[in-house]
């Protein structure tokens, strides 16, 4: 299948129509923005190359957050900077999410439940490590609120990294 600007052009018409009543504005905006960008709908500049004397065309691009093609080069520098704070130990990939039967109520109120998911995802985790059949001790985490997974349907999760390892209450790794 092509990029997601291709498939929004495509598919976007009749999943609106279908949907777009059930559709927070945002989501719609920047469906939208999405299918516009690097296109002539937002227009453009000329370019002219003097060593090759030809002429190149370059559309505007939308500049939206969720947009693949705008913020690829934003999203991997935003990677990188975690990255770098990382512990050289092996980690774990930890993913909360809402049962099936919350999963309704929280489409409905997105900021609320994503807020409350984050917010009780790192305490339980911690909770969890203290456990001496687990880790033992404290255990340090980076988590990540997806708002827009890539199948396009409402799956609220959070994922935590978390290193192999915590600090006991004396001090020991």
């Amino acid at each position: 299948m092509g990029e997601l600007a291709e498939i929004f052009r495509i598919h976007g018409p009749q999943y609106r129509a279908k949907f777009g009543d059930q559709m927070p504005q945002r989501h719609l905006r920047a469906m939208e923005a999405i299918e516009q960008c690097r296109t002539e709908a937002l227009g453009g500049q000329v370019y002219y190359g003097e060593n090759c004397h030809d002429y190149q065309y370059s559309y505007h691009s939308c500049k939206n957050r969720h947009c693949p093609k705008c913020q690829n080069g934003s999203a991997h520098a935003w990677l990188q900077r975690p990255k770098d704070l990382l512990l050289p130990v092996p980690h774990f990939l930890v993913t909360f999410t809402w049962p099936d039967s919350l999963r309704e109520l929280s489409r409905s109120q997105q900021k609320r439940f994503s807020n409350i998911l984050f917010r009780s995802s790192a305490p339980a985790l911690q909770d969890l490590a203290w456990d001496p059949r687990c880790v033992g001790g404290k255990i340090g985490m980076v988590g990540v609120l997806p708002t827009w997974p890539r199948a396009m349907h409402s799956h609220p999760h959070v994922h935590s990294l978390v290193p192999a390892g915590g600090r006991a209450s004396d001090g020991r790794q």
